[in-house]
C-alpha cells in the first residue's frame, strides 16, 4: 500500500513537530499547538501518525520529567533529613545550617545526578523533534524513542473497522 504524500501534508506534519518547542513561550504549548495542527488535518493517514507520534512523546516525557523531579525532590529531603545526627540540619530564616561541607556531598552529588537527568530528557527532546520534522519534511514516518502510546498508533492490520464492527463480525461468524 504506497501513498502519494503532498507537500502540505509534509508541511503540516513537520509543523506538529517543530510545534513544540513552544512551551518556550507557552506553558503547555508542546501539548496545545501540535494538538490544534493535528485535529485540524487528522482524517489524513500522514498527517494523522505524526500527530500521533509527537503527542505521544510529548506526553511521555512531561511524565519522565514529573518523575524526575519528584524522585530528585523526596531524595534531596532523605539525604538532608540523615546528613548528620550530631548536628541538626534545618533551615532558618536568614540560613541554612550544616554539619560540615562535607557532609552536604552526598545531597549535592545526588542533586546533580537528577539535574543531569532532566538536562538529558530535554537534550532528548530536542534531538528527537528535529530529527522527526526533518522525516516529515522527507514524506517518511519517525518514531520516537522512549515513548509511551497513550494515543495508538494506526493498525498494520491494514483493517479499519472500529472495535464493535470487529466484535459484531466475530459474532457472525460463530453463529
Amino acid at each position: 500500500m504506497t501513498t502519494e504524500v503532498t507537500n502540505p501534508d509534509k508541511t503540516v506534519a513537520a509543523f506538529i513537530h517543530l510545534s513544540t518547542f513552544s512551551c518556550v513561550f507557552l506553558p503547555f504549548g508542546n501539548f496545545i499547538l501540535p494538538l490544534i495542527f493535528w485535529t485540524a488535518k487528522k482524517n489524513d493517514p500522514f498527517v494523522n501518525e505524526h500527530g500521533k507520534q509527537a503527542l505521544n512523546f510529548q506526553i511521555s516525557l512531561f511524565l519522565y520529567f514529573v518523575f524526575l523531579l519528584v524522585l530528585g525532590v523526596a531524595g534531596v529531603i532523605l539525604i538532608g533529613l540523615n546528613l548528620s545526627i550530631d548536628e541538626p540540619f534545618y533551615f532558618n530564616d536568614h540560613f541554612m545550617q550544616v554539619g560540615s561541607p562535607r557532609e552536604a556531598m552526598p545531597m549535592i552529588i545526588y542533586a546533580l545526578v537528577m539535574g543531569f537527568f532532566i538536562l538529558a530528557l530535554v537534550a532528548l527532546d530536542i534531538y528527537a523533534v528535529i530529527s522527526a520534522t526533518i522525516k516529515a519534511g522527507e514524506g517518511e514516518l519517525y518514531k520516537y524513542p522512549l515513548t509511551i502510546n497513550f494515543l495508538t498508533p494506526a493498525s498494520s492490520s491494514g483493517s479499519n473497522q472500529s472495535k464493535n464492527e470487529q466484535f459484531n463480525n466475530t459474532q457472525n461468524q460463530t453463529l
